[in-house]
């Protein structure tokens, strides 16, 4: 018998003896049925279950637990590989310590002149103490200095070569590079008011830094889980970070700004087989303020 897309078959679950009131429609009369002392006992299965597997251990296509979410199912998520994968991933994402222009206001861009400051550094050891019980098969970094230097620190003593793409550089962001926010918002407040408050819009001699960085977040998934291993770490910026968020969800560029990470701050992805996503953990920051060690 199916009721609301599930099968009643041999007992598993059990229900306590119930009193229930009919109405007929004619005449308005009510019967009522006596509860009984008999307990009936039914096994709730979805119509795809494997028979004599529990619910809550149903495995799908490609051997990974259901566990309540949408994950897995055919066109629940977008795939970022179009290829389908030797294993199911996981890759960990962290934004780089703080900067010397972060400490100075200054909008950082693509810029290698921003270094690791001291506080930045401190920082990125505390990632590598909070990683340590991890074990990655590779790490992909930036090769923008504020980031190389947060690799370098998180990944020393690994005997897997540090591994930098260009797809993970943050945006361009041209003439305002450089600038204290202040004087940006001065001299160009059209241009800096448009990078703050639409930034999918904002555009310089007809490129649209958003649009670029969209296209090359889609490039670095593909490297990243194309990639032999299971487990990666990969250590970037805020702008390019929120693109790779943002792309492995199927948000647009105008969603740029609806999600944050702070300086040294980890996000998780678990991918199946066929490269879709989904969001494990965002923004953990508790290693930035105890000497919580991660496990997950």
């Amino acid at each position: 018998m199916m009721i609301s897309g599930a099968i009643l078959t041999t007992p598993y679950f059990s229900f306590p003896p119930i009193s229930i009131s009919i109405s007929n429609k004619f005449p308005y009369r009510k019967q009522r049925i006596p509860a009984t002392s008999n307990r009936i006992n039914y096994a709730i299965r979805c119509s795809t279950s494997t028979p004599g597997l529990p619910l809550t251990t149903e495995r799908l296509r490609n051997d990974t637990p259901l566990t309540g979410g949408a994950f897995d199912f055919e066109k629940a998520t977008t795939s970022l590989t179009k290829k389908v994968l030797a294993s199911p991933k996981k890759v960990t994402i962290v934004r780089h310590g703080l900067s010397s222009w972060n400490e100075e206001s200054r909008v950082q861009g693509s810029s290698s002149l921003s270094i690791l400051s001291e506080k930045g550094a401190m920082q990125a050891e505390r990632c590598k103490m909070a990683l340590a019980d991890m074990h990655f098969d590779q790490c992909f970094s930036s090769p923008i200095s504020r980031a190389k230097m947060t690799a370098e620190i998180i990944w020393k003593g690994k005997e897997e070569p540090l591994v930098f793409l260009d797809s993970l550089k943050e945006a361009h962001l041209y003439f305002l590079e450089g600038m204290k926010n202040e004087d940006a918002k001065r001299i160009y407040p059209k241009e800096y008011t448009t990078w703050r408050e639409d930034p999918s819009n904002f555009c310089v001699d007809g490129v649209y830094p958003l649009q670029k960085l969209w296209g090359r977040a889609h490039e670095a998934w593909e490297e990243i889980l194309l990639t032999p291993g299971e487990h990666f770490l990969v250590v970037t910026h805020k702008s390019i970070l929120r693109a790779l968020i943002c792309t492995a969800l199927g948000l647009g560029p105008e969603r740029f700004r609806s999600v944050d990470i702070n300086n040294g701050g980890l996000c998780v992805f678990k991918f199946n087989k066929e490269g879709e996503s989904m969001l494990q953990a965002l923004n953990m920051t508790a290693h930035m303020y105890t000497d919580h060690v991660y496990h997950y």
